[in-house]
């Protein structure tokens, strides 16, 4: 019984959720004019805002900054497209908590030094 106890005392620690919150098509966290008619498809990128969690978290995760951390990657970015936000929870007493950001990066050729960014 007592390994019974802790087995399944040893499995709740050590597990943890993935849910997907959100499915975009497009989303920058940028003041930027999408009109414009300089815009690639660029690689796929992927960024958290996570935090340790020691009994209580340590801190809030904020989409908006997974997002910017996202953006980013690229100097000549100014948003993310097809993008899917995921909220992470993988913690019972200890472990981390977050949210992650994944989407492909929107290149502006426009920006000055981007006119050959791929």
């Amino acid at each position: 019984m007592k390994k019974i106890i802790a087995v399944a005392l040893g499995a709740l620690l050590l597990s943890g959720c993935t849910v997907r919150v959100a499915d975009l098509t497009v989303a920058s966290t940028k003041n930027y004019n999408l009109n414009g008619g300089h815009f690639y498809k660029g690689n796929r990128v992927i960024a958290e805002d996570s935090y340790p969690v020691i009994i209580f978290p340590t801190g809030i995760p904020n989409v908006k900054t997974a997002a910017d951390r996202a953006i980013e990657k690229d100097k000549c970015a100014v948003g993310l497209t097809d993008v899917v936000v995921t909220q992470l929870n993988h913690a019972f007493l200890f472990g981390k908590i977050g949210l992650r950001v994944e989407g492909n990066l929107i290149i502006d050729r426009s920006l000055p030094g981007c006119e050959n960014a791929s």
